[in-house]
């Protein structure tokens, strides 16, 4: 699986491929310098519970980390896996 992090404007996301096809995305708003919103997570149904919205959350964790970049999590499960991961906290705000 590749996950391609694309950036058009003020929105961006972080997507799964698997053989050419999205199987995955984790969408974001700019919320202003150096602060990013993530509204919203979907996996294809055919591909759910193989922990692919974990490795985009992780990917957003990354570079937020790498561009010291702070995380909203608005969308449900990316709250909840913040909630539940105290080793990726430090990039929320």
């Amino acid at each position: 699986m590749l996950v391609k992090h694309e950036v058009d404007g003020n929105k961006g996301g972080f997507y799964a491929i698997e053989e050419g096809k999205k199987i995955g995305e984790m969408t974001y708003s700019a919320a202003g310098p150096g602060k990013i919103i993530i509204d919203h997570t979907e996996v294809d149904p055919e591909e759910k519970g193989k922990g692919i919205g974990h490795v985009l959350l992780m990917k957003a964790v990354e570079y937020a980390r790498d561009n010291n970049v702070k995380i909203l999590p608005l969308c449900p499960f990316a709250k909840a896996s913040f909630d539940r991961d105290v080793t990726i906290r430090e990039v929320l705000f």
